[in-house]
């Protein structure tokens, strides 16, 4: 899925401009332009909310500001940034999990998010399949978002995850099926 506000610059531009402290507010609002609202969606569908999604990408782009001299042009920057959005994803849900919710109560919270944040015109079968992967293990859950929504390879996805591919492709197959058995239970 290409994002609206996708670029024709480089991300070895972005990258140079990112690694020069005088050209880092361009680099981070190229970065905005470019990766902004990717970043935003591949966030959201960890966290659900939308309030929680723009909070998530706020850090991160604290993050890609603090840590910018660490990243390495050995790897793409898109795979950089998404480890960093993942990341404070994680943080996010980890932070959440805090308030110690049983899991009957957690499923019933994401779903009842899924369901207000898709409005009163959202189509059955896609909310469903928003609950059913709201209800995914955490890294099933990244992997089938970053393999399905994002089209990422198994291999950037194993630079943003950092786990095996074969890890990669279980954790895949068996969010797929999790998700399959889900949308044929719950279907009207």
């Amino acid at each position: 899925m290409k994002s609206k506000g996708s670029l024709s610059v480089s991300d070895e531009s972005i990258a140079r401009l990112l690694c020069d402290d005088n050209h880092v507010e361009e680099a981070i609002r190229l970065i905005m332009k470019k990766y902004g609202e990717r970043l935003y969606w591949h966030i959201r569908r960890m966290v659900v909310v939308h309030d929680d999604a723009e909070d998530a990408l706020q850090e991160t782009m604290i993050n890609v500001f603090k840590y910018r001299n660490t990243y390495s042009n050995e790897f793409p920057l898109s795979s950089w940034l998404y480890k960093i959005a993942t990341n404070e994803g994680l943080k996010l849900l980890k932070n959440r999990a805090g308030y110690n919710l049983s899991i009957d109560d957690l499923g019933d919270s994401l779903k009842n998010s899924v369901r207000a944040e898709a409005g009163p015109d959202a189509d059955e079968i896609l909310i469903l399949l928003q609950e059913a992967i709201a209800l995914l293990p955490t890294k099933q859950k990244m992997v089938f978002n970053l393999r399905y929504y994002d089209d990422k390879s198994y291999e950037e996805i194993h630079r943003i995850v950092g786990d095996s591919i074969n890890t990669l492709k279980t954790n895949y197959h068996y969010a797929v099926q999790k998700i399959k058995k889900y949308i044929e239970e719950h279907q009207l």
